[in-house]
């Protein structure tokens, strides 16, 4: 049970983490979105930007 519950906490934190970071993306630009873009793929090497939505 214990392996499991390390799994889980991993998991958790990658989650907020991820969250964090896709928060940060909005905002970034230049070199700063580079090195959050280059964290995220870290974490999550087949994530993909959502496309941009263009004015409601």
């Amino acid at each position: 049970m214990v392996e499991r519950r390390i799994e889980l906490d991993r998991r958790y934190s990658r989650k907020k983490k991820m969250t964090k970071l896709k928060a940060k993306l909005e905002t970034a630009t230049g070199a700063d979105r580079d090195k959050v873009l280059y964290k995220i793929r870290r974490l999550s090497p087949f994530w993909t930007e959502p496309p941009k939505e263009e004015g409601k």
